[in-house]
């Protein structure tokens, strides 16, 4: 899976249109291997990161859940950690 694409369920805020589309552009350019599509393929690529997105929309949306909202400064300062211990960097 792309390291890139975060997750964006049960956050407050709500994850944002912006998050949503980064996300969606993460995995079309994940899947078609392109990080910026030829002048050919540039309307077949938007047009997947649109459809992408909008199913992510849908997704992110419909879920359910008991668990307390995710804080977005606590979950950045968890994956600062994680890739401190990860690359040996100082905390």
């Amino acid at each position: 899976m792309c390291r890139n694409i975060k997750t964006l369920f049960n956050f407050d805020p709500p994850a944002t249109e912006l998050e949503i589309r980064d996300a969606a552009l993460q995995f079309v350019r994940k899947l078609s291997g392109f990080n910026v599509p030829s002048k050919a393929n540039e309307a077949a690529f938007e047009r997947a990161v649109e459809e992408v997105a909008a199913s992510a929309r849908v997704l992110v949306r419909s879920l359910v859940t008991t668990a307390e909202p995710r804080n977005r400064d606590t979950e950045a300062a968890k994956a600062r950690a994680k890739a401190a211990v990860r690359f040996g960097l100082p905390p």
